[in-house]
């Protein structure tokens, strides 16, 4: 994974050398390209890749891939420089093989869908001033695991309702985690006008929890409005 990060950066500094080489000095900058104290929020749609993962014991975890949703809200300290807070939501499927300790000979395989919430706190630099640029991103924040996998017998409420009659309701708890998590990512960004933009990246979340760590990898797309 560090190999690919490589190859972005370098990528990217490849591509700002290139477009500084041939930007003609008396061109004059994109008004789209201003940031500068601004205000911005947008919508997002994330493509989270699966993983597959050993563990003490014989455990092992597949995650499957799937695509989720999201928010960002924003202020442009400077041109360059971008602080914000992400929102990320997706429920990938996943199989579970779990190793008794009293019979390590007989694995038992849960597969059920995954609750995954992220809130992260981020920076991004945008390598140039103007309307399309390259940039990197890192940050800090918490996830929020849940297994869906219950822990306790439910708990099963009836009552009589004026309007619909008698009715139950049945609710449990599950298995679930909220762990520290810190992120790295590069992508670019492109102010289509002066109000609308749009970025893309690929980003990479660093999750320790107590029996291990997830590393998942998410290609984000956005759409945003600055103000």
């Amino acid at each position: 994974m560090l190999k690919r990060f490589s190859l972005i950066a370098l990528l990217i500094i490849i591509s700002t050398s290139v477009l500084a080489q041939y930007d003609h000095p008396r061109k004059k900058k994109a008004e789209t390209g201003s940031r500068d104290g601004r205000w911005e929020g947008s919508v997002i749609l994330a493509y989270q890749t699966g993983l597959d993962q050993s563990y003490e014991g014989g455990a092992e975890l597949s995650v499957n891939s799937t695509v989720g949703w999201g928010f960002s809200f924003g202020w442009n300290w400077t041109e360059r420089l971008n602080l914000s807070y992400r929102f990320l939501s997706t429920s990938p499927k996943y199989s579970a093989t779990i190793v008794q300790e009293d019979d390590p000979d007989v694995p038992g395989t849960l597969n059920y869908k995954m609750t995954k919430t992220t809130h992260q706190f981020n920076v991004t630099y945008n390598f140039m001033q103007r309307a399309f640029t390259p940039f990197v991103v890192a940050g800090i924040g918490w996830t929020k695991l849940d297994s869906n996998v219950p822990n306790s017998p439910p708990e099963i409420g009836c009552w009589w309702d004026p309007w619909w009659g008698y009715i139950c309701f049945s609710d449990w708890d599950t298995y679930k985690t909220s762990e520290f998590t810190y992120n790295l990512g590069a992508g670019v960004r492109w102010d289509i006008n002066t109000m609308v933009y749009t970025k893309a990246s690929y980003v990479r979340e660093f999750l320790k929890a107590e029996n291990g760590s997830i590393n998942l990898d998410t290609a984000v797309l956005e759409l945003g409005l600055m103000f």
